[in-house]
C-alpha cells in the first residue's frame, strides 16, 4: 500500500492555504496526502502580544511536537515564525517560491491618504511585530502603537472596529487568501523579517522518503536569499522580541543585501548593506550581522538583552 503523507498545519485559513499549496505539490508527484490540524500555542493565546510570550517558535513548537511523535510527517510554516534552529530531530525539507515580502499599511477607512496624514501626532498604528513597532516609530516618533493579535481575518475585524489610523500587515498573508483590502498602502521604506513571505516545508530527518518528495518543489533562490537573511538574524541573536530585519534579493549574477536592528522605542537603528557576487554569497548573513556587531548595533544588541 502507497504511503500516505500526513501534512500537519495549523487551523487558520492562511496556514490551510499554505499546507493545501503544499499539499498540491506532493499530489502532483503521485503521492496521496491527508492534513492534519493542530493547534498552536499563538493561536490560543490571542492576548499576551508576541514579542512578550518570550519564546521563539510560538507558532511552530506544537507541530515540531507532531512531527517528532510520528503524528504527522511534514508541517507547513510561514517561514519568517520558524526559529533559525530547527529542533533538534527536525530538518528544513523544501523552501517553496518567495511571494511579496512587503509590509503594508491597511488603512480604517477610504479617507484621502497621504503623507501628509502622518504629520499628525495623535495617529494610532496596531501591530502585533515589535520589528514593524520599532521600524515605524524610528519614522514617526510621535505616533503611538498598539498591539493587534489574532489570524488575518481577526485583525482585519479589529482594524474595522477601532479608532486606528490603520494596522500594518504582511502582503504575503493578505494576497494568499484574496484578503488584500483595495486602501492597503505598501510600506517600501520598511524593510522585512528574515524570510516573510517564504513558506517552509520541514520533515524528521531521519525520514528520507519525505526528504526526497520535497526536495522536488524546492526553490533554489529563495532557500539561498532565507538562508542569508536567518543567518543574519542568527548571528544577532535575534528572536520575536529583537526588532532584526533583513531581506536579500538576487540581482543579475548578484546578492542585494540589507538588514537592520533597532532600539523596541525605534530611538536607534544600525543598518548594513552589500552587494556580493552569488558565487560569494553563501556566508553573506553571517558577515553582514558581524559588521552590525563591530559597530553600533552591538550596544542596541546589549541594551535590549539587559532590558529582558
Amino acid at each position: 500500500m502507497q504511503r500516505v503523507v500526513r501534512i500537519g498545519t495549523r487551523e487558520s485559513q492562511l496556514a490551510l492555504w499554505q499546507a493545501n499549496t503544499v499539499k498540491t505539490l506532493i499530489e502532483q508527484q503521485g503521492y496521496q496526502t491527508e492534513l492534519v490540524l493542530i493547534k498552536s500555542e499563538g493561536d490560543i493565546d490571542l492576548v499576551t502580544p508576541l514579542y512578550a510570550i518570550g519564546v521563539q517558535g510560538v507558532f511552530t513548537k506544537t507541530l515540531d511536537a507532531a512531527l517528532l511523535n510520528d503524528r504527522i510527517d511534514i508541517a507547513v510554516h510561514s517561514m519568517k515564525d520558524v526559529p533559525t534552529q530547527l529542533a533538534k530531530g527536525i530538518a528544513q525539507a523544501a523552501v517553496l517560491p518567495r511571494a511579496s515580502y512587503k509590509d503594508l499599511l491597511v488603512l480604517r477607512d477610504t479617507r484621502p491618504f497621504d503623507e501628509q496624514v502622518l504629520s499628525d501626532q495623535n495617529l494610532v498604528v496596531a501591530t502585533s511585530s515589535i520589528r514593524r513597532k520599532a521600524q515605524w516609530l524610528h519614522r514617526y516618533p510621535k505616533h503611538r502603537m498598539d498591539d493587534l493579535r489574532g489570524n488575518v481575518n481577526t485583525r482585519l475585524r479589529k482594524l474595522e472596529e477601532s479608532d486606528w489610523l490603520g494596522a500594518i500587515f504582511a502582503a504575503a498573508g493578505l494576497e494568499r487568501i484574496d484578503l488584500r483590502p483595495e486602501n492597503a498602502i505598501e510600506l517600501d521604506w520598511m524593510l522585512p523579517a528574515p524570510a516573510q513571505g517564504a513558506i517552509m516545508v520541514v520533515c524528521r530527518a531521519d525520514d528520507s522518503f519525505t526528504l526526497d518528495v520535497c526536495r522536488l518543489f524546492n526553490d533554489d533562490t529563495t532557500a539561498l536569499c532565507t538562508k542569508i537573511e536567518r543567518d543574519f538574524l542568527q548571528t544577532l541573536m535575534g528572536g520575536c522580541s529583537t526588532p532584526i530585519s533583513a531581506l536579500a534579493e538576487v540581482t543579475d549574477s548578484y546578492i542585494v543585501f540589507k538588514g537592520n536592528v533597532l532600539t523596541p522605542d525605534g530611538l536607534k537603528k544600525a543598518s548594513v548593506e552589500d552587494r556580493v557576487p552569488l558565487t560569494m554569497a553563501k556566508d553573506l548573513g553571517i558577515e553582514s550581522g558581524n559588521k552590525i556587531l563591530q559597530g553600533d548595533g552591538r550596544q542596541i544588541i546589549e541594551a535590549i538583552r539587559n532590558a529582558k
